[in-house]
Order: C-alpha cells, then sequence, then structure tokens
C-alpha cells in the first residue's frame, strides 16, 4: 500500500471550517508542519487564539479525517495559537513601551455602579486563562478596587531595579490594583488630575509581559476614570454590563456611546442578573424584568454577548477570593462566564482578520490609523 500524501491529508482536511471565519481551516493556513512517517501522521492547527472554545471539536474532527484515509495507522494532532492583536491607537497617541506585549486589551464597563461589572470582568478573564490563554487583570477603579477582595490578595507588588512595578498573581492571573499600594481600607480623596495620573502609570509602569489579554476592570460610569482610559489606552474592544432594570439600561447607553465616540469598537453587552432559576422547581423567573437588553442592543447596533443568571453563591464567592469560574466552574453562571469568554475570544479574533493586525507573531508595535 502507497504512503498517503500531503495533498490527500489537506483535502481531507478541507470539509472543517472555523465557524465564524465560515472558511475551511485549510483555506485560513490553520494546518502546519505535516510530518509523514509511513503510516504515521502528525501536523498542527494554529488557531487565531489559545482561548478558542471548539479547539477540542478540531482537533477530532481532524483525527478522524485524517485517519480514515487509506494507509494510515496513526494520527497525531497539535492543538497550538497564535494571538494576533487588533488594538486601534487612541486618541492622544500614548503608546505604553510594557504594552507591546499585550496582543487584545479589553475594556469592561457600566454605566452605573452596582450591576456587577467586576463581578464580569474578574471571571471573564479567569474563563479567557481556564481555555488557556494568558491573561492579566488591571482595576482600573480608583475610588472602589474590588479586585484584591475578589482574588483574595493583597499586599505592596514588587519592583524592579528600573523601577517598574511587577503584577501579583492570583489563580494564573496577573494582577494590579490601586488597593496594592493604597491598602483596601485607605480612602482615597483624589482630584481629577491625580486619578489620571495613577492611570497612566499603570498603563506605562506595570511590566506584564507578555500576554494574550488584558482586561481592565473601569470605574462604573463615565468619569475621569473612563474617559483617561479610553483616549490613552490602546483597547481592542470594549464590554457593557448592565442589569435588565430600565434605569440600569439608560446608563448603559451612554457608556457604550462614550466607546464608540473615540471608535473603540463595542464588542456587545452582559446582562447581569438577568434571570433566577429557582432550585426547586428548576423556572427561570426574569425578576427584573426582561427584554431591554436586546432592546437597547437593537437601538445601538451591537449584540447581546450574554445573559448571566442571577446565583446566590456568586457573591459569597467573590467575597471569599475563589470567583464562580474558579468555586462552581459548571454551575449556571460559572458556564455562562465560561461561554462568554469563548465569545469574546472569537469576536476579537474577527476583529483581528477584518483589518490588518496591530501586532504581529513576534509582539512588535505596528502604528495604524485608528
Amino acid at each position: 500500500m502507497s504512503q498517503v500524501t500531503e495533498a490527500e491529508i489537506l483535502r481531507a482536511l478541507r470539509p472543517i471550517e472555523d465557524p465564524d471565519f465560515r472558511r475551511s481551516i485549510v483555506d485560513l493556513g490553520f494546518v502546519k508542519n505535516i510530518q509523514l512517517d509511513g503510516g504515521r501522521v502528525s501536523f498542527a492547527i494554529e488557531l487565531t487564539t489559545p482561548a478558542c472554545p471548539v479547539k477540542e471539536q478540531f482537533k477530532q474532527a481532524a483525527q478522524e479525517a485524517v485517519a480514515a484515509l487509506p494507509g494510515v495507522s496513526e494520527v497525531e494532532v497539535t492543538m497550538t495559537a497564535n494571538t494576533r492583536g487588533s488594538r486601534r491607537t487612541p486618541p492622544q497617541e500614548v503608546m505604553p513601551d510594557l504594552l507591546k506585549g499585550i496582543r487584545n486589551v479589553i475594556a469592561v464597563a457600566s454605566g452605573k455602579g452596582g450591576v456587577g461589572k467586576s463581578t464580569v470582568a474578574v471571571n471573564l478573564a479567569l474563563g479567557l486563562h481556564a481555555l488557556g490563554a494568558k491573561v492579566g487583570l488591571l482595576d482600573c477603579d480608583i475610588y472602589g478596587p474590588s479586585i484584591p477582595i475578589m482574588l483574595n490578595i493583597s499586599g505592596e507588588p514588587s519592583v524592579t531595579p528600573e523601577r517598574k512595578l511587577l503584577p501579583k498573581q492570583s489563580h494564573g492571573l496577573e494582577l494590579m490594583s490601586i488597593g496594592f499600594l493604597a491598602g483596601e481600607s485607605v480612602p482615597l480623596i483624589w482630584r481629577g488630575p491625580m486619578v489620571h495620573g495613577v492611570i497612566r502609570q499603570f498603563l506605562s509602569e506595570v511590566q506584564w509581559g507578555e500576554l494574550d489579554y488584558l482586561v481592565l476592570d473601569l470605574p462604573p460610569g463615565t468619569g475621569d476614570a473612563a474617559l483617561t482610559i479610553t483616549q490613552t489606552a490602546p483597547l481592542s474592544g470594549a464590554i457593557i454590563v448592565t442589569t435588565p432594570q430600565e434605569v440600569a439600561l439608560i446608563d448603559a447607553r451612554k457608556g457604550l456611546k462614550m466607546f464608540q465616540r473615540v471608535n473603540v469598537p463595542v464588542l456587545g453587552i452582559v446582562e447581569n442578573m438577568s434571570y433566577f432559576i429557582c432550585p426547586n422547581c428548576d423556572e427561570r423567573h426574569a425578576l427584573f424584568g426582561e427584554g431591554g437588553a436586546e432592546r437597547t442592543a437593537e437601538e445601538l447596533g451591537v449584540p447581546v454577548l450574554m445573559k448571566v443568571p442571577l446565583q446566590p453563591d456568586i457573591v459569597p464567592a467573590g467575597d471569599a477570593g475563589k470567583p464562580t469560574v474558579v468555586s462552581a466552574p459548571d454551575s449556571p453562571a460559572g458556564r455562562a462566564f465560561h461561554e462568554l469568554a469563548g465569545t469574546v475570544a472569537r469576536k476579537l479574533s474577527l476583529l483581528t482578520a477584518e483589518a490588518p493586525p496591530i501586532l504581529d507573531s513576534k509582539i512588535e508595535w505596528v502604528n495604524t490609523p485608528g
């Protein structure tokens, strides 16, 4: 029996399509390094993000397709990723050197407080990490930092000889928060220019290293800190967190329009506390109304990324430093956050495909029009 050829392997893999790009993984150039040794075949599938939620399906489909070829006795598929960035040049042309190694910067924002924005930011970051990505989380809420509590970490960060701050680590995430520097119980009574200064310091003087994603937990509203970030950070996209109540949706619209005015792509809306599942009857109850997120999304031309259920153990889990993605990954909220992470990763990959990449595979900064 003759040995299988590379052309036959590619032909067998061609029917496998990426569900987002809607093209064959062969045509997309995902199939790499085909090796033939008698009846043994090995190759790699290089995805656009390590946080791809369908990578195991790709692997299984590829193994089955190639194993069915005559002359193939063994198939080894290696899943790899080359995360490319899609970051827009901020209006103020601030290019922090130490953000060069960060491929995607995601802002998580809300129009008002009390909607669970930090809960979404933390669990999104953990969900991306659980999917295999290198992730950092920057707590940008200067007046009310919550990351130290939610991830059960405190103490001042280390400083390099070059006077750069080193992130702290928890649950696999790289972390920075004003709470590490000022203490959790110290009230910060700062005016706008001081807030602006510390945000710029966090963007330029933290040694993050190489990350696939840096999640920014923005302060609520559209005040000084949020505006500073939209004007100075090379954001890839923004997520707006809201709850079903109309008063929250009104403020969410304001936050969303802020990002649109500075040309930051809004990835979509996350409706937190969307519904409650009765533990006794499994019925779904919309305690705070329903349909508001869809109406707001349609009005502003963005999708609803996820509806996260109201789950009683989310708050105590965060207070204990073990967020839902870590403490209850198979719960309804845990599954919702995991799905949200996959959706966000896919959307950022599509943004990269639709525009020239800001970062290439060597992670070098390229300045493009915003």
